[in-house]
């Protein structure tokens, strides 16, 4: 089962992809057009599912309502993903490594991870 993960922002989308038990970073893309943006993505890689990140507050509503209008849009199943303090991780696993920017697809490779190994359990 191929799976695509998006760490949702307002302003740059972080993703992920397995389609293995390992995450791997995919890249970012901006929020404009996003949607359209993943349906190209789901279609070209042919994506089973998503896995959505959801943070907390006002950013969780949103969040929310955007995975339920991608999954509606696109009809693959869309699963919303405690996302807290994924991005910081991925900062502080970049710095360990000496790397820097496109901590957006990181975190989603993060998020993407916890859920392919809470899913084994």
């Amino acid at each position: 089962m191929k799976t695509l993960a998006i760490d949702y922002g307002e302003k740059k989308i972080g993703l992920a992809i397995a389609s293995t038990p390992l995450a791997e970073p995919f890249g970012v893309i901006s929020a404009k057009d996003w949607q359209d943006k993943i349906r190209k993505i789901s279609q070209k890689e042919k994506i089973d599912r998503i896995v959505f990140g959801i943070s907390e507050g006002e950013m969780a509503r949103k969040q929310k309502n955007e995975a339920l209008a991608l999954e509606k849009n696109l009809k693959i199943p869309v699963l919303l993903v405690d996302e807290t303090l994924t991005s910081q991780q991925a900062l502080a696993k970049m710095r360990e490594v000496g790397r820097k920017g496109h901590e957006d697809q990181f975190a989603a490779a993060l998020l993407l991870q916890q859920f392919l190994d809470y899913e084994d359990v």
